[in-house]
Parts: C-alpha cells; sequence; structure tokens
C-alpha cells in the first residue's frame, strides 16, 4: 500500500502553537502514500504559491474571501460565509495537475489546500456553493450534515472532500467503519485526514481508531484545528455535549471509489432506531 508504520502518538496533529500559522503535511510526514493537506490562514493581502507540479489539487475557501490564479484561468470573490459554521457550503476549485496556483486573501480567510497524486482523470472545475449536495444523515443522536464538496460521483482523479457537521453530544462517522483493504466492490483503500473545528474554540471530540486485530487501537481527544491521520482502521467521532463539532475529511487512494466496510461487532446500529428506547 506504500504505507510506513505510524504510530498512534504520530495520527494527531495539533494545531500550531503560533495561531497564524497553518498545517502542512506532506505524504511523506503522513507516512503514507496519497493526501496531502495544507491549511492557510490568511490575512487581507497575504498570498500563497505553489508551483506546478504533477499532483490533482482541491482549493477549499473554508472562510472569508479569496481570489484563486491557476495556469491562466483565474477566480475572484470566492467565498460563502465568515467561520465554518455559518451559512452554506464553501467553493471548491478542483485543479488539474500541471499548474501553478497562487491564492490572495481579499479578506481575512482560511484557505484549505488538499492534494494526492494524478490520475486518469486530469480537469479543472469550480463548484460553488449551489453545486454542493447538502445531506442529514442519521436520528437522533447520531445526527449530522453532511457537504458533500467533492464526492465519488463527481468526475475528478483520486481526491474526496466532504465536511460534516456533528452537534454536540451526537455521534459521527458511526457505526464505526473503515476502507483500507483493496478488494472491490466491497471495500476500497483509502487514506482519510480529519481537519476539526468546534463552534466554541475550546472544544474537543473524542476520536479512536482501531483495527480489526488490535495492533492499532487508540483514543484521541482532537482540539480546535487539529488534524487526525487514518491509515487505517475504523474510527468513529463523537462531540461532547455543548460542544458543536466540524471536520472536513480528505481522502484518496488507488481508485476513487467509496466503499467501506462496518465493524460486525457494531453492524447491528445500521438499523437501531435511536429515537427508541430498547
Amino acid at each position: 500500500m506504500g504505507l510506513t508504520t505510524v504510530g498512534s502518538e504520530e495520527l494527531l496533529r495539533r494545531a500550531p502553537v503560533d495561531s497564524s500559522a497553518g498545517h502542512d503535511i506532506t505524504p511523506r510526514a503522513a507516512g503514507w502514500e496519497y493526501v496531502g493537506f495544507a491549511e492557510h490562514r490568511l490575512r487581507r493581502g497575504d498570498s500563497v504559491v505553489r508551483g506546478p507540479d504533477d499532483r490533482e489539487r482541491a482549493v477549499v475557501v473554508l472562510e472569508g474571501t479569496a481570489s484563486v490564479r491557476a495556469g491562466t484561468d483565474s477566480w475572484s470573490s470566492l467565498g460563502s460565509r465568515d467561520s465554518v459554521f455559518d451559512g452554506p457550503a464553501p467553493p471548491v476549485l478542483l485543479l488539474e495537475p500541471g499548474l501553478e496556483l497562487t491564492v490572495e486573501a481579499e479578506a481575512r480567510a482560511t484557505i484549505i489546500v488538499a492534494d494526492a497524486p494524478a490520475a486518469d482523470v486530469r480537469r479543472t472545475q469550480l463548484f460553488r456553493p449551489e453545486d454542493i449536495h447538502v445531506e442529514t444523515r442519521g436520528d437522533g443522536i447520531t445526527e449530522r450534515t453532511i457537504h458533500h464538496l467533492l464526492p465519488p460521483a463527481v468526475e475528478a482523479g483520486r481526491l474526496i472532500l466532504f465536511e460534516v457537521f456533528t452537534p454536540g453530544g451526537n455521534w459521527s462517522s458511526y457505526p464505526p467503519h473503515k476502507h483500507d483493504t483493496e478488494d472491490p466492490p466491497r471495500e476500497a483503500y483509502l487514506e482519510e485526514l480529519y481537519y476539526y473545528r468546534f463552534r466554541r474554540p475550546e472544544g474537543w471530540g473524542f476520536a479512536r481508531v482501531y483495527t480489526p486485530d488490535r495492533s492499532l487501537d487508540a483514543s484521541f481527544a482532537p482540539g480546535d484545528r487539529d488534524v487526525l491521520l487514518i491509515p487505517r482502521g475504523y474510527h468513529p467521532f463523537g462531540a461532547p455535549a455543548g460542544y458543536d463539532a466540524y471536520y472536513l475529511n480528505a481522502m484518496a487512494g488507488h481508485h476513487r471509489a467509496w466503499h467501506f466496510t462496518v465493524d460486525p461487532d457494531h453492524a447491528w446500529l445500521m438499523n437501531w432506531d435511536p429515537q427508541s428506547p430498547e
């Protein structure tokens, strides 16, 4: 799979101490093969420049407003909200490999750039907020809202992106599921990365990452702007009462497919009605 040994202590990447700095996680730094992730926190007039390479990129104007130039194309005033918890889905710009990228903040902005090795499909397309499907999934304490930023149904190379809003007291990525084995159509191998935010920035969540044989079995309390790497295993997440949670998950693998296996010990939860007492 191209995956090196990653200890549980390396899976949670804390937000930089400098609040103006962001994450920059390369596949090599993550200990895997596909997913790269960068968080840029920009003031008005600040810019980010990334040279051309052979990787597919997705630029998400997560908060604020920015202009983007990629190759000979440009887009201005991209943005839909001041905070991830306000307003509609963000605009997402999918970039084919080989383009120089420049992002300039028109107001204070948080920009996410996810990347993966190029595949056969190579295209550039802007997905505006109105293009992005919004779904409510689950019920009761498993209910959450999902923005399908770059879902498998969209033509792209390898990247898959979602953002998920989990109310305080609820669970998501639940029941526990995994996608670490290439066994189509039952399961597809996908590396996954979670970037967390909390409506109250002092908030935190609970996450567990574990494999069937428990060779990896670790629990974490990610905080605001922390990143959790999911190289393998099941990976449920819970938001404590009072702390509404957000995460953006970026995935990529050998093939662009979203097939997963639910932990058989907890598969009964697929038919569980949380509104009805046992």
